[in-house]
């Protein structure tokens, strides 16, 4: 199925709801590989990946848990909801990006290549016939210090994403967008 740029940008979703099915080693290389072409400020290539699955995801998912119950313990069906999502997510990337040491301008750059190569990921998800979504609060566990301890993130590194991947569950419902005009100025 071909489709050209402007259709796979229209097409995008973030989907939530996977198959019961593993994603292909083939595939994930794929995805990575995609993420790679993106641009980058000096080509530094910013950018690190930590694909979760199989027994590592079964601990992350009883790491998402401990972290839902923290922070919301008078929540159980927002806990109950949020693992069931994890728990049905065959496939997590977690994406860091490089710190550069004394130069913040520079590390923000790298946070807006590694957002770039997401993208890339998520076109090329679809190409592959893969759904996506970007997780970051909640079970994204992004802000929390124990998912660099588990994925093995240096001091040097910011995590920007989990990346949540799999085969779609159905199909994902367009959202409405607001029209460039309304969010464009012309000088």
């Amino acid at each position: 199925m071909n489709h050209t740029i402007a259709e796979a940008l229209r097409r995008r979703r973030a989907v939530r709801n996977f198959q019961a099915r593993e994603v292909e080693t083939e595939k994930i290389e794929q995805l990575l590989e995609a993420a790679t072409s993106a641009p980058n400020d000096r080509l530094r290539e910013p950018w690190h990946f930590y694909v979760v699955r199989g027994e590592a995801k079964e601990r992350y998912t009883e790491l998402a848990l401990t972290f839902l119950q923290e922070r919301f313990p008078t929540k159980p069906e927002l806990i109950e909801a949020s693992m069931t999502a994890v728990r049905n997510t065959p496939l997590l990337i977690v994406v860091a990006s490089d710190i550069v040491p004394g130069d913040a301008e520079a590390s923000e750059d790298n946070e807006y290549a590694v957002a770039c190569a997401i993208h890339s990921m998520w076109l090329a998800a679809g190409e592959l016939g893969l759904g996506m979504v970007w997780r970051t609060r909640g079970v994204g566990l992004v802000r929390d210090e124990r998912l660099r301890r588990f994925v093995g993130a240096t001091e040097g590194q910011k995590i920007i994403a989990t990346l949540c991947v799999g085969y779609p569950e159905g199909e994902a419902a367009p959202t409405k967008r607001t029209p460039f005009a309304d969010k464009t100025t012309w000088l």
